[in-house]
């Protein structure tokens, strides 16, 4: 943060917006609405180039090599997890899935942290950002970000959708962002766990973000909302990406793509042969899936030009925020290699950065659903075909595996599961979301399957990670629906499809048993994590009817 004093401060880029240009300042859409008084400059929608000017000079980021800014968010380098709120309400509190996520605050607590975060921005310089979360017209939602940093509208204006003028002119936000890092909370005061706190209440339609400057917490904020008012809609809310078909026999079709962290989600779905909706966040509607977001929060660490041309590319253009990523202080070019500062390096930019983007953000019905997962137990098919039910059972689950390394006191595989691949962001319970996944694979005839991108031969330490070019060619086989029809065989203990045959891929690498030298330590390896899914989903249980009970794993 910049040590100006207020009166040191140059003119802003425009202290009172021209309403034709930057949006209404005055009107009843202005900042009165939001009971924000006595602020000072007022920077509403402000272009790329003015809120780079804005964030240089006050020392928020540093310009680099071929134009991108990288800025430090601090001791928060990602999302602060066990601080986020939401407020027990009437409106919404039956509809709540509350636990260790979805954490209650009482209202009065959110009021006095309102007030709080109200007072922080008197006599402050204000970046207002009016903005569209989902492509779609009909489901879309009007958003206001209102942040102290330059920088963190950059983020806004590359993340989310863009309005245009004309609808700047009569953008009457649904949903509030209050984001005021700089604001430190006291726990034995505000009620809260630490000095961070995201706290939001779906009555007020309202987000307060403080003692964090990680900007990933304003978009999955947003997406938290849509998670909840959208299925109120009919309509899916996925953490997932999503592509479009060029050709074959689902050529203008969509696929789906659901994974946690380190499955392949962006890998996979980044393929030049398709269009891309979006990376992370989608609504599936009646009238086929579209994308909520208008840009990439990709992960770069480690980022090569060789694996992931298209993301590479991205940081290397202006427009593009890269997070704690670092950098020569002599040349300015970035070392993508270097987690000095974390692994959770960021680029957000938008998504027309991308060559193969879908301009509309809109696509069919999908021909597929996949469901990714990296099994470091090595039990798993590399691909198995999933009933209805068992892509419900899968779904809520969120089944991955963790492997020694990636965090403090991971000593071997653990088994990892985030129901609806996104238990964060999912304030409704996941039953809800599954439901609707299971009506709409019936209603539309979609295909789903599982794809696992983890070990093959033995567990992680002992076996190898199932190539790439195995993967691509089994995915491009599902996608294809050249394997519709091949012959399957049932999986002793998971009860899964596994198919027989798959092109590009020799048929011992399609049974994950025939890849272990010991059969009696795959089979005890294959049982030991089949119980850990069944004691999962006893807590999903008696909220599902018996044939999706029925469909995991078989002990």
């Amino acid at each position: 943060m910049s040590d100006l004093l207020p009166d040191d401060r140059p003119t802003p880029f425009s202290a009172t917006p021209d309403p034709e240009k930057f949006g209404p300042a005055w009107s009843e859409h202005g900042l009165e609405m939001h009971n924000l008084h006595n602020v000072g400059n007022q920077m509403w929608n402000l272009p790329t180039a003015a809120l780079y000017e804005r964030a240089v000079r006050y020392g928020e980021g540093t310009p680099v090599h071929l134009g991108p800014l990288v800025v430090r968010t601090g001791k928060h380098t990602g999302r602060a997890a066990k601080d986020k709120y939401i407020v027990k309400e009437p409106s919404s509190e039956n509809d709540i899935d509350w636990g260790d996520i979805n954490k209650p605050m009482d209202d009065d607590k959110f009021y006095w942290l309102n007030k709080k975060v109200n007072a922080y921005f008197q006599n402050r310089d204000v970046y207002v950002m009016d903005v569209w979360a989902g492509a779609d017209e009909r489901y879309r939602m009007p958003v206001r970000v209102i942040t102290e940093n330059a920088r963190h509208a950059l983020f806004c204006r590359a993340m989310f959708i863009r309005p245009t003028d004309e609808e700047l002119k009569v953008h009457k936000p649904a949903f509030t962002v209050l984001h005021a890092p700089g604001l430190i909370a006291n726990p034995k005061h505000d009620g809260v766990r630490s000095e961070t706190f995201i706290a939001m209440h779906f009555g007020k339609r309202r987000v307060l973000i403080g003692g964090t400057f990680y900007a990933g917490e304003i978009k999955k904020s947003v997406f938290s909302a849509m998670n909840y008012y959208l299925p109120g809609e009919g309509v899916l809310s996925m953490h997932a990406s999503a592509n479009i078909s060029q050709g074959g026999p689902n050529k203008g079709k969509s696929a789906i793509f659901f994974g946690l962290s380190g499955t392949g989600k962006t890998t996979l779905s980044a393929d030049t042969s398709r269009k891309l909706i979006g990376d992370d966040e989608h609504g599936w509607s009646d009238d086929g899936v579209f994308n909520i977001e208008g840009g990439c929060y990709a992960k770069v660490i480690r980022l090569s030009r060789e694996s992931e041309p298209e993301i590479w590319d991205t940081t290397r253009r202006f427009g593009t925020l890269l997070e704690n990523v670092a950098f020569d202080p002599a040349t300015r070019r970035l070392d993508l290699s270097d987690s000095s500062l974390t692994e959770n390096t960021r680029a957000a930019y938008p998504i027309h950065y991308i060559p193969n983007y879908e301009p509309t953000g809109k696509g069919a019905h999908p021909s597929h659903v996949v469901m990714l997962t990296a099994d470091a137990f090595g039990v798993l098919p590399p691909v198995a075909k999933l009933t209805k039910e068992q892509a419900m059972y899968w779904f809520m689950l969120g089944y991955t595996a963790k492997v020694a390394g990636t965090e403090m006191g991971v000593t071997e595989p653990e088994a990892t599961f985030s129901p609806c691949f996104g238990a964060p962001f999912m304030p409704r319970s996941p039953t809800v979301y599954a439901k609707m996944l299971g009506e709409k694979l019936e209603k539309h005839n979609v295909g789903a399957w599982l794809i696992n991108t983890g070990w093959t031969g033995g567990p992680y330490g002992t076996g190898k990670r199932i190539s790439i070019e195995h993967t691509r060619a089994i995915l491009h086989a599902v996608l294809d629906s050249k394997l519709d029809d091949v012959a399957t065989v049932e999986h002793p203990v998971f009860g899964l499809q596994v198919p027989t045959a798959c092109p590009g891929v020799p048929d011992d690498v399609l049974d994950p048993k025939k890849t272990w030298k010991d059969g009696a330590a795959y089979d005890k390896t294959a049982k030991d994590l089949a119980k850990s899914f069944v004691e999962t989903f006893k807590a999903f249980a008696p909220q599902v009817d018996d044939a999706v009970k029925n469909a995991g794993p078989r002990l």
